[in-house]
């Protein structure tokens, strides 16, 4: 019942703070950037992400039947191995473009125009599909042991390799090498563009320059640090010892807690969309006076 009811928080302030992103991005002229453009897909990626697995988990927590059929854990494997995929390339393009505006701030209009945002986001999308296509289809088709007790909080890759009775090394394999292509690429050259940031940041004279530089990238680099740290730990290595262990807590973190924290890390610590947020209320206050 305690994992009910803060899993139903977390899940309600998920719901409440990524649709808010989206409803302030479209609606609000001023957050019709490239930058605001790929948030609303993190908004949107969020949303997906945790509903194709927290009402099972919710339903598992709340009976005492804690069951999933073979077709519904077979679903929420592809959907949420995909959404993760997708997340994953998501945080580089954000890097990438985080990059553009502090490295390259004269040429931002020109190089991060409407049709390459449009490119990027139909990667991102296409990334995740190819990743669950992948690697879902190889898992699903593992010899699973007799008794059927997946041991994490949803059906995912690392959970059903450890399910499995037979060989698993080429499901090991397989995962080793998707998590090297979403997982440690992107954050390499996460890590390789923030070096740049930092770089030109420190070459800035002003402190308001680099403060303002600064305030623009802190929020993107929170929350890679939160989603790439639990996810590696879990999908680079899982049939270890401290994945077997620790796994399913972490699982609960990035399914759970992370997408909770990205809206509030980009609204609490971004003033653009406090001031979006405030002229939606200035504009419905206006017209209920009316």
């Amino acid at each position: 019942m305690t994992l009910f009811m803060a899993v139903s928080v977390f899940y309600t302030v998920t719901l409440v703070g990524n649709t808010t992103i989206i409803l302030l991005s479209h609606l609000d002229p001023h957050l019709h950037t490239p930058m605001y453009f790929f948030l609303t897909h993190l908004s949107i990626l969020d949303l997906c992400f945790t509903t194709s697995c927290i009402p099972q988990m919710l339903v598992n927590f709340w009976s005492s039947d804690k069951t999933i059929s073979y077709l519904g854990c077979a679903v929420q494997l592809y959907i949420f191995l995909g959404l993760g995929a997708s997340e994953c390339v998501l945080l580089l393009v954000m890097a990438f473009d985080r990059y553009v505006a502090v490295c390259r701030p004269l040429h931002y209009g020109v190089i991060m125009h409407p049709p390459l945002c449009h490119k990027l986001a139909f990667l991102v999308w296409a990334s995740g599909v190819f990743g669950t296509l992948v690697q879902s289809p190889t898992t699903m088709k593992l010899s699973f042991c007799h008794h059927h007790q997946v041991d994490d909080f949803v059906c995912e890759v690392p959970a059903l390799i450890r399910l499995a009775c037979g060989d698993t090394h080429v499901n090991e394999l397989q995962i080793s090498v998707i998590g090297a292509i979403f997982l440690m690429g992107p954050l390499l050259l996460i890590l390789v563009s923030y070096g740049r940031i930092t770089q030109a940041v420190l070459a800035i004279q002003s402190q308001n320059g680099r403060s303002k530089a600064f305030h623009t990238c802190s929020s993107h680099l929170a929350v890679v640090f939160l989603f790439y740290c639990s996810v590696t730990a879990v999908y680079i290595q899982p049939r270890s010892h401290f994945s077997q262990k620790g796994g399913k807590f972490l699982t609960l973190f990035y399914t759970v807690v992370t997408p909770t924290l990205n809206p509030l890390i980009y609204t609490l610590r971004n003033k653009d969309m406090k001031r979006a947020f405030r002229r939606l209320l200035g504009k419905y206050r206006m017209s209920s006076e009316e």
